[in-house]
């Protein structure tokens, strides 16, 4: 008798656990860039607003993480063959709709580069339920002379306010983990991380 009650019992704790798995929030990740390879070098992380506050530094501090990992290094201030501009936005899907529909992003679905440029327009039309928090980070690696875009990335995370995964040290991790995966990934293409 014990052993269809085991076996009943480890049943029910797959199906738990699969569904904690599908609970999990999954990162959108689209990147950008001119489908030539980008080669390591010193590379500095700065923020997109002259004063990033001290939660960018654990997005910046993630960031430079993956950079590292992927073979690039640590470059002073004011040095470094690259430039890496981080942008970070955590808000309600309610307050970012509120703000504007229409987004646009400079390295977009457009994939024209001209002179380093291009344009992508995102149009929200929806909401996810009250209680969540998106956290959006951007990233461009500019060339440090010249100031160039070589490659661009941008991932969202949206999690339940009260879930670990909404805290910005978890967030700041899985962003640029998901963002960096596969460097440089496929141009124009979003694509879902878990």
């Amino acid at each position: 008798m014990a052993a269809p009650l085991t076996k009943a019992l480890l049943v029910g704790m797959a199906l738990a656990l699969s569904g904690c798995a599908t609970s999990l929030p999954t990162v959108q990740v689209a990147r950008f860039h001119l489908n030539q390879p980008i080669a390591p070098g010193p590379i500095r992380v700065e923020p997109f607003v002259a004063d990033g506050g001290l939660e960018f530094q654990t997005y910046a501090s993630a960031v430079q993480g993956e950079l590292t990992r992927l073979g690039f290094s640590a470059a002073a201030a004011g040095g470094g063959t690259y430039v890496a501009v981080v942008n970070v936005v955590r808000d309600t899907r309610e307050a970012l709709a509120r703000r504007s529909p229409v987004s646009v992003g400079i390295g977009g679905a457009t994939g024209s580069y001209g002179g380093g440029l291009g344009v992508g327009v995102g149009i929200s039309l929806g909401g996810k339920p009250k209680g969540s928090v998106v956290t959006q980070l951007r990233v461009q690696i500019r060339r440090g002379t010249g100031g160039d875009v070589v490659w661009e990335g941008r991932a969202e995370l949206e999690a339940r306010e009260n879930a670990p995964a909404a805290q910005p040290g978890i967030a700041a991790g899985k962003l640029a983990a998901a963002l960096f995966r596969d460097f440089p990934g496929e141009s124009g293409r979003t694509i879902t991380v878990k």
